[in-house]
């Protein structure tokens, strides 16, 4: 075999091993700043509707830029046989890296809502109000899902400081 095509083959092999990198989320990305809270929907037919909402940072903690993470979250209740879901947040991406030592909030919303007649401040008051969890689950490229934190939602309706921005 040839010098040129000998230092070809190793340069294609190179490749393939950067490119087939296995992360670990787990060790790779940590969460701070947990927040909780409830976000109102649009009403329909008389109805209300209020859906369990979570926001974190999440940093990159560890040595190499990531370009592709996402994050989800489950939304599991004290009784509910099938956990509410989550809509997948893109984190990062190739035209926006998360580099080492940087973070980014993210917000991850259930696809899953309480509804009624009622106030949504009154949902939260009933009696019969079941507080659900939240799991934070990441992953790096195509690693597998880790779990990384889990939170009881709390009964506010809207972000924590929403308050600071509508004022009095």
């Amino acid at each position: 075999m040839s010098l040129v095509r000998t230092a070809m083959v190793l340069a294609v092999v190179a490749g393939v091993g950067v490119s087939c990198t296995q992360h670990d989320p787990a060790n790779e990305l940590e969460i701070l700043d947990i927040e909780t809270y409830w976000i109102v929907d649009s009403p329909r037919e008389g109805q209300n509707f209020i859906a369990p909402a979570v926001r974190f940072r999440l940093r990159n903690r560890g040595t190499e830029r990531l370009s592709s993470v996402q994050a989800r979250a489950r939304f599991p209740g004290t009784a509910e046989e099938d956990p509410w879901g989550s809509i997948q947040q893109q984190v990062s991406d190739w035209r926006e890296p998360l580099n080492p030592g940087d973070d980014q909030l993210v917000t991850v919303r259930s696809i899953g809502r309480y509804h009624a007649t009622a106030d949504p401040e009154d949902m939260l008051r009933s009696p019969a109000f079941e507080d659900p969890r939240a799991e934070i689950f990441v992953r790096i490229g195509n690693s597998s899902w880790a779990m990384l934190a889990e939170t009881t939602v709390e009964r506010q309706i809207g972000a924590p400081g929403v308050e600071d921005l509508v004022g009095p």
